[in-house]
Protein backbone atom coordinates (compact mmCIF):
# COMPACT_ATOMS: atom_id res chain seq x y z
CA UNK A 1 0.00 0.00 0.00
CA UNK A 2 1.45 3.11 -0.60
CA UNK A 3 2.47 5.98 1.81
CA UNK A 4 -0.40 8.31 2.74
CA UNK A 5 2.45 11.15 3.29
CA UNK A 6 3.59 10.12 -0.08
CA UNK A 7 0.47 10.81 -1.96
CA UNK A 8 0.23 14.00 0.14
CA UNK A 9 3.39 15.32 -1.06
CA UNK A 10 2.98 14.54 -4.73
CA UNK A 11 -0.71 15.87 -4.60
CA UNK A 12 0.62 19.36 -3.15
CA UNK A 13 3.50 19.61 -5.63
CA UNK A 14 1.19 19.53 -8.76
CA UNK A 15 -1.33 21.39 -7.02
CA UNK A 16 1.01 24.32 -6.85
CA UNK A 17 1.90 23.33 -10.72
CA UNK A 18 -0.24 25.27 -13.79
CA UNK A 19 0.88 22.60 -15.94
CA UNK A 20 -1.03 20.15 -14.13
CA UNK A 21 -4.83 19.61 -13.99
CA UNK A 22 -7.08 17.43 -11.84
CA UNK A 23 -10.01 15.39 -11.86
CA UNK A 24 -13.16 14.06 -9.82
CA UNK A 25 -15.58 12.32 -12.17
CA UNK A 26 -17.38 9.38 -13.35
CA UNK A 27 -17.78 8.04 -16.87
CA UNK A 28 -19.96 10.72 -18.57
CA UNK A 29 -19.82 13.38 -15.84
CA UNK A 30 -16.40 14.61 -14.92
CA UNK A 31 -15.18 18.27 -13.15
CA UNK A 32 -11.70 19.19 -13.85
CA UNK A 33 -9.99 21.84 -12.88
CA UNK A 34 -7.12 23.18 -14.31
CA UNK A 35 -5.25 27.05 -14.92
CA UNK A 36 -2.89 28.61 -16.72
CA UNK A 37 0.75 29.66 -16.27
CA UNK A 38 0.96 32.60 -14.41
CA UNK A 39 -3.06 32.78 -13.37
CA UNK A 40 -2.86 33.75 -9.80
CA UNK A 41 -4.18 31.92 -6.85
CA UNK A 42 -6.12 33.35 -4.58
CA UNK A 43 -6.70 31.27 -1.64
CA UNK A 44 -4.04 28.56 -0.86
CA UNK A 45 -4.78 25.97 2.02
CA UNK A 46 -2.00 25.86 4.81
CA UNK A 47 -1.25 22.11 3.93
CA UNK A 48 -1.29 23.22 0.07
CA UNK A 49 -4.37 20.66 -0.55
CA UNK A 50 -6.87 23.12 -1.40
CA UNK A 51 -6.37 25.70 -3.60
CA UNK A 52 -8.89 28.14 -5.61
CA UNK A 53 -8.62 30.52 -8.37
CA UNK A 54 -11.52 33.29 -9.65
CA UNK A 55 -12.52 30.34 -11.85
CA UNK A 56 -12.48 26.71 -9.78
CA UNK A 57 -11.60 25.43 -6.78
CA UNK A 58 -10.14 22.16 -5.60
CA UNK A 59 -9.98 20.65 -2.10
CA UNK A 60 -8.16 17.06 -1.76
CA UNK A 61 -8.29 15.12 1.47
CA UNK A 62 -6.45 11.81 1.32
CA UNK A 63 -6.90 9.08 3.25
CA UNK A 64 -5.94 5.47 4.82
CA UNK A 65 -6.65 3.08 1.43
CA UNK A 66 -6.00 5.30 -0.73
CA UNK A 67 -4.08 3.51 -3.93
CA UNK A 68 -2.85 5.37 -6.71
CA UNK A 69 -2.78 3.64 -9.91
CA UNK A 70 0.06 5.88 -12.45
CA UNK A 71 -1.05 4.72 -16.33
CA UNK A 72 -0.19 5.61 -19.85
CA UNK A 73 -2.91 5.46 -22.57
CA UNK A 74 -2.24 6.20 -26.45
CA UNK A 75 -3.31 8.86 -27.50
CA UNK A 76 -5.64 9.62 -30.40
CA UNK A 77 -3.47 11.10 -32.57
CA UNK A 78 -0.35 9.14 -33.86
CA UNK A 79 2.42 9.20 -32.53
CA UNK A 80 0.76 10.48 -29.07
CA UNK A 81 -0.04 9.32 -25.75
CA UNK A 82 -1.80 10.61 -22.39
CA UNK A 83 -1.12 9.52 -18.93
CA UNK A 84 -2.14 10.40 -15.33
CA UNK A 85 -2.45 9.12 -11.94
CA UNK A 86 -6.16 7.66 -10.48
CA UNK A 87 -6.33 7.17 -6.45
CA UNK A 88 -8.72 5.04 -5.92
CA UNK A 89 -10.57 3.91 -2.87
CA UNK A 90 -12.05 0.26 -1.84
CA UNK A 91 -15.43 -0.10 -2.94
CA UNK A 92 -16.83 -0.13 0.46
CA UNK A 93 -15.79 3.65 1.23
CA UNK A 94 -15.64 5.06 -1.78
CA UNK A 95 -19.21 4.67 -2.83
CA UNK A 96 -21.48 7.39 -3.43
CA UNK A 97 -24.93 8.38 -2.06
CA UNK A 98 -25.95 7.35 -5.68
CA UNK A 99 -28.62 10.02 -5.85
CA UNK A 100 -30.92 9.47 -9.35
CA UNK A 101 -33.33 12.25 -8.90
CA UNK A 102 -32.89 15.59 -8.34
CA UNK A 103 -31.95 15.83 -4.29
CA UNK A 104 -31.94 19.32 -2.39
CA UNK A 105 -28.41 19.19 -0.11
CA UNK A 106 -29.28 22.47 1.61
CA UNK A 107 -26.40 25.36 2.19
CA UNK A 108 -23.16 23.93 1.31
CA UNK A 109 -21.29 24.39 4.07
CA UNK A 110 -18.25 22.74 3.23
CA UNK A 111 -18.29 25.07 0.35
CA UNK A 112 -14.39 26.02 -0.59
CA UNK A 113 -14.69 29.67 -0.26
CA UNK A 114 -16.29 30.80 2.35
CA UNK A 115 -18.18 33.49 0.48
CA UNK A 116 -20.25 30.45 -1.11
CA UNK A 117 -21.64 28.53 1.80
CA UNK A 118 -25.00 29.73 2.31
CA UNK A 119 -25.54 28.89 -0.79
CA UNK A 120 -28.20 26.07 -2.10
CA UNK A 121 -26.35 22.74 -3.03
CA UNK A 122 -28.74 20.10 -5.23
CA UNK A 123 -27.61 16.51 -6.26
CA UNK A 124 -28.64 16.03 -10.09
CA UNK A 125 -29.09 12.54 -9.35
CA UNK A 126 -26.95 11.21 -12.05
CA UNK A 127 -26.75 7.95 -10.27
CA UNK A 128 -23.18 7.82 -10.68
CA UNK A 129 -21.03 4.86 -8.18
CA UNK A 130 -18.40 6.84 -7.12
CA UNK A 131 -19.12 10.15 -7.06
CA UNK A 132 -22.03 13.14 -6.48
CA UNK A 133 -22.08 15.37 -9.42
CA UNK A 134 -23.87 18.62 -8.06
CA UNK A 135 -24.78 21.90 -8.56
CA UNK A 136 -25.05 25.42 -6.43
CA UNK A 137 -26.51 28.77 -6.39
CA UNK A 138 -27.94 31.48 -4.41
CA UNK A 139 -30.08 32.36 -7.08
CA UNK A 140 -33.92 32.54 -6.32
CA UNK A 141 -35.42 31.99 -9.14
CA UNK A 142 -33.42 29.22 -9.86
CA UNK A 143 -33.46 27.64 -6.59
CA UNK A 144 -37.65 28.16 -6.72
CA UNK A 145 -37.77 25.69 -10.33
CA UNK A 146 -35.52 23.54 -9.23
CA UNK A 147 -37.19 22.90 -5.66
CA UNK A 148 -40.04 21.98 -7.95
CA UNK A 149 -37.87 19.09 -9.40
CA UNK A 150 -36.49 17.90 -6.47
CA UNK A 151 -37.13 13.85 -6.69
CA UNK A 152 -37.42 13.78 -10.77
CA UNK A 153 -35.11 12.84 -12.57
CA UNK A 154 -33.06 15.40 -14.52
CA UNK A 155 -31.67 13.74 -18.07
CA UNK A 156 -35.18 13.10 -19.55
CA UNK A 157 -36.81 15.39 -22.04
CA UNK A 158 -39.45 16.63 -20.35
CA UNK A 159 -37.84 18.19 -17.87
CA UNK A 160 -36.96 21.67 -17.35
CA UNK A 161 -34.37 21.20 -14.89
CA UNK A 162 -31.24 20.76 -17.42
CA UNK A 163 -32.12 23.47 -19.67
CA UNK A 164 -32.38 25.94 -16.58
CA UNK A 165 -29.39 24.86 -15.52
CA UNK A 166 -27.21 25.51 -18.83
CA UNK A 167 -29.26 29.27 -18.73
CA UNK A 168 -28.04 30.13 -15.35
CA UNK A 169 -24.23 28.58 -15.00
CA UNK A 170 -24.39 27.32 -11.94
CA UNK A 171 -21.55 26.63 -10.25
CA UNK A 172 -21.08 22.88 -10.65
CA UNK A 173 -19.96 20.53 -7.67
CA UNK A 174 -18.02 17.21 -7.83
CA UNK A 175 -17.75 15.21 -4.81
CA UNK A 176 -15.96 12.23 -3.87
CA UNK A 177 -14.50 10.55 -0.55
CA UNK A 178 -11.38 12.42 -1.66
CA UNK A 179 -12.29 15.65 -2.01
CA UNK A 180 -14.37 18.20 -4.03
CA UNK A 181 -13.55 20.33 -7.82
CA UNK A 182 -15.61 23.34 -7.95
CA UNK A 183 -16.33 25.13 -11.00
CA UNK A 184 -17.34 28.71 -11.00
CA UNK A 185 -16.92 29.92 -14.93
CA UNK A 186 -20.10 29.33 -17.40
CA UNK A 187 -20.99 26.16 -18.93
CA UNK A 188 -19.27 25.40 -22.23
CA UNK A 189 -22.17 25.13 -24.63
CA UNK A 190 -20.37 24.84 -27.74
CA UNK A 191 -16.92 23.69 -26.92
CA UNK A 192 -14.99 22.78 -24.37
CA UNK A 193 -13.93 26.12 -21.99
CA UNK A 194 -9.85 26.52 -20.96
CA UNK A 195 -9.61 26.02 -17.06
CA UNK A 196 -11.87 24.34 -14.77
CA UNK A 197 -14.80 23.03 -16.92
CA UNK A 198 -17.29 20.19 -16.44
CA UNK A 199 -18.79 17.45 -18.81
CA UNK A 200 -22.23 15.93 -18.44
CA UNK A 201 -22.48 13.14 -21.52
CA UNK A 202 -26.05 11.13 -20.98
CA UNK A 203 -24.96 8.59 -23.51
CA UNK A 204 -22.13 7.84 -21.82
CA UNK A 205 -23.33 7.50 -17.89
CA UNK A 206 -26.00 5.00 -18.99
CA UNK A 207 -23.01 2.66 -19.62
CA UNK A 208 -22.96 2.53 -15.99
CA UNK A 209 -18.91 2.45 -16.06
CA UNK A 210 -16.75 4.56 -13.79
CA UNK A 211 -13.75 4.57 -15.53
CA UNK A 212 -12.22 4.22 -18.97
CA UNK A 213 -11.57 0.37 -19.95
CA UNK A 214 -8.21 1.64 -20.70
CA UNK A 215 -7.17 2.69 -17.53
CA UNK A 216 -6.65 -0.93 -15.23
CA UNK A 217 -8.16 -0.29 -11.96
CA UNK A 218 -7.41 -2.64 -9.61
CA UNK A 219 -10.25 -5.20 -8.71
CA UNK A 220 -12.41 -3.83 -5.72
CA UNK A 221 -11.08 -0.52 -5.95
CA UNK A 222 -13.35 2.84 -7.45
CA UNK A 223 -11.43 6.21 -8.81
CA UNK A 224 -11.89 9.26 -7.05
CA UNK A 225 -9.68 11.48 -7.74
CA UNK A 226 -6.89 11.86 -11.62
CA UNK A 227 -4.42 13.84 -11.41
CA UNK A 228 -3.33 14.98 -14.73
CA UNK A 229 0.58 15.57 -14.96
CA UNK A 230 2.14 17.92 -17.97
CA UNK A 231 2.21 15.67 -21.21
CA UNK A 232 5.99 16.14 -22.72
CA UNK A 233 5.03 16.72 -26.41
CA UNK A 234 1.44 18.95 -25.77
CA UNK A 235 0.37 21.46 -24.02
CA UNK A 236 -2.88 21.85 -22.09
CA UNK A 237 -4.88 22.28 -25.17
CA UNK A 238 -3.48 19.54 -27.38
CA UNK A 239 -1.31 21.72 -29.05
CA UNK A 240 1.99 19.68 -29.96
CA UNK A 241 5.36 21.34 -28.19
CA UNK A 242 8.69 20.55 -28.02
CA UNK A 243 9.44 17.43 -25.97
CA UNK A 244 10.49 18.43 -22.57
CA UNK A 245 12.57 15.61 -21.24
CA UNK A 246 11.66 16.74 -17.29
CA UNK A 247 7.95 16.08 -17.67
CA UNK A 248 8.41 12.84 -19.20
CA UNK A 249 11.30 12.05 -16.37
CA UNK A 250 9.19 12.93 -13.99
CA UNK A 251 6.20 10.61 -14.71
CA UNK A 252 8.13 8.09 -15.53
CA UNK A 253 9.39 7.99 -11.71
CA UNK A 254 5.13 8.08 -10.72
CA UNK A 255 4.97 5.27 -13.12
CA UNK A 256 8.03 3.26 -12.03
CA UNK A 257 6.90 3.67 -8.17
CA UNK A 258 2.65 3.45 -8.59
CA UNK A 259 2.11 1.92 -12.35
CA UNK A 260 0.19 -1.52 -13.28
CA UNK A 261 3.50 -4.17 -12.59
CA UNK A 262 2.81 -6.13 -15.53
CA UNK A 263 2.84 -2.90 -18.02
CA UNK A 264 5.66 -1.37 -16.45
CA UNK A 265 7.45 -4.53 -16.82
CA UNK A 266 6.60 -4.98 -20.43
CA UNK A 267 7.48 -1.19 -21.23
CA UNK A 268 11.04 -2.40 -20.07
CA UNK A 269 11.34 -5.93 -21.97
CA UNK A 270 10.71 -3.49 -25.26
CA UNK A 271 13.46 -1.17 -24.49
CA UNK A 272 16.04 -3.92 -23.24
CA UNK A 273 15.49 -5.85 -26.75
CA UNK A 274 16.13 -2.48 -28.66
CA UNK A 275 19.69 -1.97 -27.10
CA UNK A 276 20.17 -5.54 -27.25
CA UNK A 277 19.62 -4.54 -31.58
CA UNK A 278 16.81 -7.46 -31.50
CA UNK A 279 14.67 -7.31 -34.98
CA UNK A 280 11.08 -6.27 -34.23
CA UNK A 281 9.71 -9.47 -35.90
CA UNK A 282 11.31 -11.58 -33.05
CA UNK A 283 9.74 -9.80 -30.73
CA UNK A 284 6.44 -11.33 -28.86
CA UNK A 285 4.20 -9.09 -27.10
CA UNK A 286 1.98 -10.11 -24.32
CA UNK A 287 -1.17 -10.81 -25.69
CA UNK A 288 -3.25 -8.51 -23.51
CA UNK A 289 -4.69 -5.03 -24.09
CA UNK A 290 -1.80 -3.85 -21.53
CA UNK A 291 0.68 -5.52 -23.29
CA UNK A 292 -0.24 -4.08 -26.55
CA UNK A 293 -0.60 -0.61 -25.24
CA UNK A 294 2.61 -0.43 -23.09
CA UNK A 295 4.73 -1.56 -26.81
CA UNK A 296 3.14 1.10 -28.39
CA UNK A 297 3.38 3.62 -25.79
CA UNK A 298 7.00 2.73 -25.34
CA UNK A 299 7.81 3.06 -29.47
CA UNK A 300 6.08 6.58 -29.09
CA UNK A 301 7.77 7.73 -26.48
CA UNK A 302 11.30 6.69 -27.42
CA UNK A 303 10.93 8.28 -31.04
CA UNK A 304 9.60 11.52 -29.30
CA UNK A 305 12.32 11.55 -27.21
CA UNK A 306 15.40 10.84 -30.01
CA UNK A 307 16.42 7.83 -28.39
CA UNK A 308 17.56 6.08 -31.84
CA UNK A 309 18.05 6.89 -35.44
CA UNK A 310 14.82 6.27 -37.52
CA UNK A 311 16.58 3.28 -39.41
CA UNK A 312 16.92 1.31 -36.06
CA UNK A 313 13.19 2.70 -33.95
CA UNK A 314 11.12 2.92 -37.79
CA UNK A 315 11.13 -1.09 -38.34
CA UNK A 316 9.67 -1.52 -34.96
CA UNK A 317 7.16 1.16 -35.36
CA UNK A 318 6.27 -0.32 -38.80
CA UNK A 319 5.86 -3.81 -37.22
CA UNK A 320 3.76 -2.50 -34.17
CA UNK A 321 2.58 1.16 -34.02
CA UNK A 322 0.70 1.07 -37.89
CA UNK A 323 -2.55 -0.57 -38.60
CA UNK A 324 -0.86 -3.11 -41.26
CA UNK A 325 2.12 -3.74 -38.86
CA UNK A 326 -0.67 -4.58 -35.49
CA UNK A 327 -2.22 -6.93 -38.35
CA UNK A 328 0.63 -8.77 -38.55
CA UNK A 329 2.75 -8.51 -35.43
CA UNK A 330 0.00 -9.01 -32.94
Amino acid sequence: MADLRDIKRVLQEHLAKPVSGFGIGSLGAIAEFHRDDGEPLAFVASDGLTVATHRGAIGVSPRDQTTPLAYETLGGRPGRWQHGVVFCVPDALAISRRRDVLTEIGPDEKAIREEDRDDILFDMGLGARNIDFCIRTGEPALIALLRKQVGRPVLVRESPAMAAILDANPHRVALSRLGRIEVYQAIGRTRTPEGPHTHVLPKLLKSGRTHSANIPIPAGYLPCLSLYPAIPTSDANGNVKQFRRSEYNEFQALLAKWGNRAYYSEKRRLIESLQRKMPAANYRVIDSRLGRTAVRVALRQLRAEGAYDETVLGPWIDHFDTPAGRNTAL
